[in-house]
């Protein structure tokens, strides 16, 4: 458009960078308010699709992104965390979620934005307090965000004097699937069908005459509107490409079968959608221009409210039409993207990199995959005791070798993730301190791996020497094995379920070892001197017990991760 220079796209294109910068602001301060209750919300999901898409469209209105949401579900399908029809209505309340920024951008507040980016950076600045400084950072998000809005509705206004969109304007008009495409693909660029959705309601909202009439109508908008719901779907899709979960990429089919069958259909009905939601801006006040020939098309200054309804009247009624149909949705995608996961276990079973934007979710998922580190070191814990008995075997040597290298491929790869997490995202001191502890408690866990392989090592020995504890020496190592094998069973727990009264008693029972090892110890030398204990067996023997303690000291430490709730405190002791 030769007419169209170029400061306004620069200032079109500066507007929804500072639009988009602003809504990721205040979805990342209001995440950061909610801390914690964003985790229980998701945590609340039952077989009930109703409280899904409940919980679906509570989520995205905190954060402000229905692909953001979208991507979270997409990670825990993945992780098994959420089953696929779980993940259907939690889609379908995003959806309904994502319609509050359209009704924010409604909100007639642009002269007022900049005292919102004051407000809000003094608060960040000036208060100490965490909470009410990330309070300031929703405000002043808000406000950047109508900073934005005010820039791209004056580097529209030239729009109104230009031939050229005059000509692509009608096109949408006569060929409103063309709208659907433009929807579509500036959703796709910018990732967001909340941007591309605040595009167009700048641009609906800016008038072409002294009339009031708008630049674009409702007739024009909504096909727009319909293919930025389409676009929206490509970012799950994306998500769904970083894993080998089928599950998870059913989850990102349902949202675009859920998006595009929807978007088709109201196509069909496109001219008495239009009527309806213009009869609705009549219903609720709005004044409408008189001529009858303008009948889909409000006046500009209510077009963003227009699209708002527009949004949110099409999510809810698609909800609204799919809800009885789930299970057909479900049979859908199963059909569309056949066969099952091939078992593996070494992999990452829960952590998924979609999420790392989440820090709250991305912890969550971590420490679920630390507790399964905990389930094979506690495996390996019951089968060396086993060995140490005699009851060795090649097969047994050979798993014990394969889940120790289980383990350290897992502590490798939740290092680089909690590495990744941290580098990626602006964190609380609690966030901060938990990825510490858990670190930690990765390298606990894989260190009690190496411990057990020390002592298959050591049964090994003993069958090629042919050497043999005595009876008072195999009871004594039951004993320590029982409180041992304990700990490493309770820190499973412990972990998985963030349960304090399990850590403490970990805790009392690493005294309980201390205490244990010396008592055994100085038994063991009486008989030795006594010669009733071959000298042989001494050195292995003390050296069994003393990596069982050190095991218990592992066992401790992770204890000390699940009870730091709001400071972290390191406990490495005797190392």
């Amino acid at each position: 458009m030769s007419d169209i220079d170029a400061k306004m796209f620069i200032t079109l294109f500066g507007g929804l960078a500072l639009f988009v910068y602003g809504m990721q602001q205040m979805g990342e301060g209001l995440q950061k308010v909610a801390g914690n209750k964003l985790k229980s919300i998701l945590q609340m999901l039952t077989g009930n699709p109703l409280l899904g898409i409940l919980v679906g469209a509570v989520v995205t209105a905190i954060i402000q992104s229905s692909s953001a949401t979208t991507v979270i579900v997409v990670g825990f399908v993945s992780a098994g965390l959420m089953t696929l029809k779980q993940s259907i209505g939690v889609i379908m309340g995003a959806n309904i979620g994502t319609t509050m920024t359209a009704w924010i951008v409604a909100i007639k507040i642009d002269n007022y934005a900049w005292l919102f980016v004051a407000a809000g950076f003094i608060m960040m600045f000036i208060l100490k307090n965490p909470k009410m400084r990330y309070i300031g950072q929703i405000i002043f998000a808000f406000g950047v965000l109508f900073v934005g809005l005010n820039a791209m509705s004056a580097s529209m206004k030239p729009l109104a004097a230009s031939q050229e969109f005059a000509d692509l304007l009608l096109k949408i008009k006569d060929i409103p699937v063309l709208g659907l495409v433009v929807g579509t693909a500036l959703t796709v660029i910018v990732q967001s069908s909340s941007a591309s959705i605040g595009v167009l309601q700048t641009l609906a909202g800016t008038a072409k005459d002294a009339a009031g009439t708008p630049l674009i109508s409702l007739y024009q908008a909504i096909p727009i509107l319909f293919g930025s719901n389409i676009g929206t779907t490509i970012t799950a899709m994306f998500a769904s490409m970083g894993t080998s979960k089928k599950e998870a990429k059913r989850a990102a089919a349902a949202h675009a079968i859920f998006n595009i069958v929807g978007s088709v259909l109201f196509m069909l009905i496109l001219i008495p959608y239009t009527t309806l939601v213009d009869w609705i801006i009549r219903l609720t006040g709005m004044d409408l221009l008189p001529d009858i020939r303008h009948l889909m098309t409000p006046t500009a200054e209510f077009m963003r409210s227009g699209i708002a309804v527009s949004h949110t009247i099409f999510n809810i009624t698609n909800t609204i039409l799919w809800l009885p149909f789930i299970w057909l949705m479900v049979i859908i995608v199963k059909k569309l993207i056949p066969g099952q996961d091939p078992v593996n276990e070494k992999e990452l079973k829960y952590v998924n990199y979609s999420v790392i934007s989440n820090p709250s979710v991305a912890i969550d998922l971590v420490t679920k995959e630390i507790a399964r580190m905990t389930e094979l070191s506690s495996d390996m814990t019951n089968k060396v005791h086993d060995l140490i008995r005699g009851k060795i075997a090649k097969e047994d040597v050979d798993d014990m070798v394969e889940k120790e290298n289980g383990l350290d491929y897992l502590e490798n790869e939740i290092v680089r993730y909690l590495s990744t997490l941290i580098s990626h995202n602006t964190l609380t001191d609690k966030e901060s301190a938990r990825i510490a502890g858990l670190m930690h408690a990765t390298n606990d866990i894989e260190r009690i791996g190496d411990y057990c392989m020390n002592i298959t090592n050591s049964a090994l020995e003993m069958t090629t020497q042919n050497i043999d504890f005595s009876d008072d020496a195999r009871s004594e190592l039951d004993e320590a094995f029982s409180i041992v094998k304990q700990m490493v069973t309770d820190a499973t727990s412990a972990l998985r379920d963030t349960d304090f009264t399990l850590a403490g008693k970990i805790m009392s029972q690493e005294d309980v070892m201390d205490e244990l090892e010396e008592r055994l110890r100085i038994a063991h030398l009486d008989r030795l001197n006594n010669g009733l204990c071959n000298p042989q067996s001494t050195v292995i023997y003390l050296e069994i017990l003393h990596t069982m303690e050190r095991i218990s000291d592992h066992c401790k430490n992770i204890a000390e991760v699940v009870v730091m709730d709001t400071e972290y405190k390191v406990h490495r002791s005797k190392f």
